[in-house]
């Protein structure tokens, strides 16, 4: 637990708990009065979200507000929480606040993605079984027949991954592009199924999650989700696996030992801000985890 890069320090952890400083934190961590699961605490512990912390034989409830943004992915960026990841889509946005992307999108991609604080949102929203549909512009390499669009739409047998891909939505729209709307979410999937017609993904852009639509939002910045999209994505996610927890709608909190409520921050584009320059393009560009949501 000492060495884990994520989590939460547990002198800040008491910190922003309002329990004390961090230099106060410090003493009592070394005086035996702080307990993290049972065990007695240590100094450069971290606190992982569920655990129980407690302090002179009280439980510290840390309310921490509930974050749910989307961000119009560059290529380039690498869509990892691990921050030793060169180019990963943590430094990159620079949010004040603990985030972790939904899903991915490849480093060639770009387009609409989404980061939570919370686990039990997102496994809700990234488990292939709940069949959460994801909008995609495609564009490639030539021109675009009647057989592809038909052999993309019926489900295409992936050799390397030894999976017929489910049957999809597919829609001609120019001459090299093309609309394709997936309900799971394979490894590098579009670009796969595109590769066993013959074709080559010179452009893919995800532009929808269920009812969040990456609209005019700026590449390189990220929003709020709205009230109305909060409370459309609750119902889209009613029925999904992973428990009853709902997200929450402005004001309204959990009732859990970890409150959360939705962001009070304003939901206008905000750029996000590099900790450095890009070592690729203009605005850096985002890759793969091995999760189920990207392509």
């Amino acid at each position: 637990m000492e060495n884990n890069p994520s989590g939460t320090r547990i002198n800040k952890f008491l910190s922003e708990a309002g329990i004390c400083s961090r230099r106060e934190a410090d003493r009592q961590i070394e005086a035996g009065n702080v307990i993290i699961d049972g065990k007695v605490a240590e100094s450069g512990m971290r606190v992982m979200p569920g655990q129980h912390v407690f302090y002179k034989g009280k439980e510290i409830t840390k309310e921490e507000e509930f974050v749910l943004i989307a961000f119009n992915k560059p290529i380039g960026i690498v869509c990892t929480a691990e921050k030793r990841e060169k180019d990963n889509i943590i430094d990159y946005i620079n949010y004040p606040k603990r985030i972790f992307p939904i899903g991915r999108l490849d480093k060639e991609s770009e387009g609409l993605i989404l980061l939570t604080n919370d686990g039990e949102i997102f496994n809700k929203i990234i488990r292939g079984s709940n069949a959460h549909e994801k909008e995609y512009i495609v564009t490639v390499n030539k021109n675009i027949t009647a057989e592809f669009i038909e052999g993309m739409s019926n489900g295409v047998y992936l050799d390397e991954l030894e999976t017929t891909t489910r049957k999809c939505q597919v829609t001609k729209i120019s001459n090299k592009t093309f609309k394709i709307i997936l309900t799971q979410g394979l490894n590098r999937q579009i670009r796969r199924m595109c590769r066993v017609f013959g074709y080559h993904v010179n452009k893919l852009k995800r532009v929808r999650i269920m009812n969040i639509n990456l609209g005019d939002l700026e590449i390189g910045t990220y929003r709020n989700l709205t009230s109305k999209e909060m409370k459309e994505l609750n119902k889209l996610i009613s029925h999904s696996t992973n428990g009853p927890k709902n997200i929450p709608e402005k004001g309204k909190k959990f009732s859990t030992s970890t409150k959360i409520t939705a962001s009070k921050k304003p939901t206008v584009s905000k750029k996000a801000i590099t900790s450095k320059k890009p070592t690729t393009k203009k605005k850096i560009y985002a890759t793969v985890n091995k999760d189920l949501m990207g392509r």
